[in-house]
């Protein structure tokens, strides 16, 4: 691996420099050196690095790693598993993945410590130049936003975390997936749009004799200390390695988990789960870690001049679930299509085609859920909503499919008739008629 000196020295223009080799980083830098392009991938730590996950892989996300010829090596190091066992309200339910015309019917768990330099270092045999431990601190020549979008720069400022060391990195377009808390993001000038959902999660790692059980859990009614429902789930996903990923997710919109103390809810729900899977002091790996999450495509502009920011920097998780290992493959492939296209044309103004991709792929789906995440935020709606459906199977293997993004475009099944449905309710209820549901949620009536 060259060093960021090395680097420098040869004073490089890459067509292309990445900022953040996770998910949606690599991706982007795998799919651009394979196409042929200077590539520079940019990561503030060494791999292998810890990361707070879920550490969970959906039918969308094994779909994108075996594109990139990675499949068989996560199946080597991770967990398969076969669907979601659901748990809510006194009752439980085991669902298969649904059969896709495109996606697996099964998922992997693998701890984002083994996974994410597999595609880093797929991408760096492809020839993209990878520097770990190396942090992007500014941006490089920063030029004025474009009208509505982000600002240009003509590359990073970077510095060596090993030694302190400085430099600078250019590129022809700049790719910033640098997270949720993208510090290259603001300062390029996405804003989070605070009326859309906001997400939160804490995730700390047991031992567990049932550390290889063919589903992963997820809890639909968690509850705080006092006995009352909050908007959010637990999950306990088996590692296969002798342990399991335990935590807690929140999902709100306006502010509906002020106040939540989301270690309290953590040992909570690890309380009311410990018997079952064994958790306890002494199987305790560690206290638990956890952030915030803007969902739903929330931050944005996502385009500038030559910039572009993708997988979390761009607030693609899916508020449905929490999901953004799939979001971020996936935006970082298109990603590395848009600026692909650019580079062959030598035409910048065909950037803009990003956000055209993003509206087409997620526009309409993230809108449902932002909607869902805004109703079942009122614990009365979502103990409603969840006590009646998991005792209905059909109907929550159709709600499996909607959330984890598994609709068909071959057919027309009940997942399908569904998610229209939802879709034109959607469009067809104002902001002002959600409030006045939760209004009346909250008032009894």
């Amino acid at each position: 691996m060259p060093t960021l000196r090395d680097v420098v020295a040869k004073r490089t223009v890459f067509d292309a420099v990445i900022v953040g080799a996770g998910p949606s980083g690599s991706a982007c830098a795998y799919w651009l050196a394979q196409a042929g392009w200077s590539v520079c991938l940019i990561e503030k730590k060494h791999f292998p690095r810890e990361k707070t996950c879920g550490d969970g892989l959906t039918p969308r996300s094994v779909f994108q790693l075996k594109e990139m010829g990675l499949e068989d090596v996560v199946a080597e190091n991770g967990h398969r598993f076969k669907g979601l066992r659901g748990f809510g309200f006194g009752a439980s339910l085991e669902m298969n993945w649904p059969e896709h015309p495109v996606f697996p019917n099964y998922g992997y768990t693998i701890t984002r410590f083994n996974l994410d330099g597999l595609v880093a270092e797929r991408a760096e045999r492809l020839g993209a130049v990878l520097l770990g431990g190396v942090e992007a601190v500014a941006l490089l020549e920063p030029s004025n936003a474009s009208d509505g979008g982000l600002r240009g720069a003509a590359g990073v400022v970077v510095k060596d975390k090993d030694n302190d060391e400085a430099g600078e990195i250019r590129g022809r377009y700049l790719i910033v997936g640098d997270g949720q808390n993208s510090r290259l993001g603001r300062e390029l000038g996405t804003v989070r749009n605070k009326s859309w959902p906001m997400g939160m999660a804490l995730r700390g790692y047991y031992t567990s004799d049932r550390h290889d059980e063919p589903w992963i859990d997820s809890h639909l009614d968690i509850r705080d200390p006092k006995g009352d429902v909050v908007p959010g789930y637990g999950w306990i996903f088996p590692l296969g390695d002798g342990r399991v990923n335990v935590g807690v997710g929140l999902l709100s919109t306006g502010g509906a988990w002020k106040g939540v103390n989301t270690t309290k809810l953590q040992e909570y729900f690890v309380a009311q789960t410990a018997h079952a899977w064994g958790l306890n002091d002494e199987t305790c790996l560690g206290p638990p870690t956890g952030g915030r999450l803007p969902m739903g495509l929330a931050l944005g502009p996502r385009t500038g001049p030559n910039t572009l920011t993708i997988g979390d920097a761009a607030g693609t998780v899916n508020p449905f679930n929490g999901e953004g290992i799939a979001y971020g493959y996936e935006t970082g492939r298109l990603a590395a299509s848009v600026v692909a296209d650019a580079l062959l044309h030598d035409d910048s103004s065909l950037l803009p085609l990003y956000d055209d991709l993003l509206e087409t792929a997620y526009g309409d789906y993230y809108k449902v859920a932002r909607a869902f995440v805004r109703v079942i935020s009122e614990p009365k709606i979502l103990s409603v909503c969840v006590g009646v459906g998991m005792r209905i199977e059909p109907l929550m293997t159709t709600l499996l499919a909607i959330m984890a993004n598994l609709m068909r475009n071959d057919k027309r099944g009940p997942a399908e008739v569904g998610y229209q449905a939802l879709l034109r309710l959607a469009d067809v209820i104002p902001e002002q008629a959600y409030a006045m549901l939760l209004g009346d949620a909250k008032s009894g009536d």
